[in-house]
């Protein structure tokens, strides 16, 4: 298959491995560029020294092109009172578990937007791709990047985001739908069209002029086929990749995609603040109630969710974590490195040709 963007990229195969904060590793990243596909390194939640270090060591394991993505949200706005209120709220699983959580909560990692010293990393040393998620970075910076070369991509899970991309001069939209998992690209956190994958990719690739990119929901070569068929020109698959060897979920998380519990994800805000996907547990079941109290601002309420993880699993209860999957994530595949799993994916989109 021949298409703009695969030639703009200099890639072999219309298949980008998700950037996944937290999972996503170093070595995945490499594994899916040396393939073929486009590996991606996630530096969203990475302060400027991980991230010089993690783009040391990538450097060092490939000379393909790799896509570096960055978190674009808007800075928090701290609340002590809507805080203490969370904190509140989760004081029985505190009790639970005998710990307890500080005030005031911190916003443990800064937006790229207003992160000077990443823009600056970035653009001294420019990787072939960047991509951005939960919005747009100022247009100064838009620009400093497209003339170092940079090839821009961002996350849309609508028309009105896609069009706000495109005006933007970037070279590529990610067509995010509901299925995916983890956090949902919404530009706006209080407004979420909720749309599908396959709609959102017909939508865009026939109102937009800008080549898209089919996200959520897609595990095999055959959903692979599908998405270019309704004019995706690649696809980016994140939960298919969690159970290779080169993937970053510890043991527990690796069990609950492995179990029958892969087949109920849901999407809450309450782990980090921002709407995300991820396999229902007791923090989505017991913590984001109806009765619940407002929850503090993204990534505060990461803060506490992960102070809280903690303290569970220093009781070996895995239940308060954040396990993030897509609606497909009962369709996994296990065993696999990353390179035998891109090789296969691309025997399976073929053979459906």
């Amino acid at each position: 298959m021949s298409n703009a963007l695969l030639q703009r990229l200099g890639l072999a195969h219309p298949i980008i491995q998700a950037p996944m904060a937290g999972t996503s590793t170093v070595t995945m990243a490499a594994a899916a560029s040396n393939a073929g596909a486009l590996g991606s390194l996630a530096l969203g939640a990475s302060t400027v020294a991980q991230a010089r270090e993690a783009l040391a060591q990538l450097h060092a394991l490939t000379d393909k092109p790799f896509n570096v993505n960055v978190f674009c949200h808007q800075p928090a706005a701290l609340d002590a009172a809507r805080d203490a209120a969370w904190i509140k709220h989760l004081q029985g699983h505190l009790d639970e578990f005998g710990g307890s959580i500080s005030l005031p909560l911190k916003e443990i990692y800064q937006s790229f937007i207003v992160d000077s010293d990443m823009q600056q990393l970035l653009l001294e040393q420019p990787p072939a791709v960047v991509s951005f998620h939960f919005g747009l970075p100022d247009a100064a910076v838009i620009r400093s990047l497209k003339n170092a070369g940079v090839f821009l991509m961002a996350t849309a899970t609508n028309l009105d985001e896609a069009r706000q991309i495109e005006a933007a001069g970037l070279d590529a939209i990610v067509a995010q739908g509901i299925e995916a998992g983890g956090h949902r690209g919404i530009f706006d956190e209080h407004k979420d069209e909720e749309i599908g994958t396959f709609a959102l990719v017909r939508l865009l690739a026939t109102q937009c002029r800008l080549p898209v990119i089919a996200a959520g929901g897609i595990m095999d070569g055959a959903g692979i086929a599908a998405a270019l068929r309704l004019g995706a020109q690649a696809v980016q698959l994140g939960t298919a990749f969690l159970l290779t060897r080169e993937s970053g979920a510890n043991a527990a998380y690796r069990n609950l995609l492995k179990s029958s519990r892969a087949q109920h994800t849901r999407v809450t805000a309450a782990i980090s603040g921002r709407r995300a996907r991820g396999i229902v547990n007791r923090f989505m079941e017991e913590i984001d109630t109806p009765a619940a109290a407002p929850i503090p601002a993204y990534p505060a309420a990461y803060d506490a969710g992960k102070q809280l993880h903690a303290m569970a699993t220093a009781r070996e209860v895995h239940e308060f974590g954040a396990h993030w999957a897509g609606q497909g994530a009962a369709l996994i595949r296990d065993g696999y490195t990353v390179g035998e799993l891109v090789h296969l994916l691309v025997q399976e989109w073929r053979a459906q040709a």
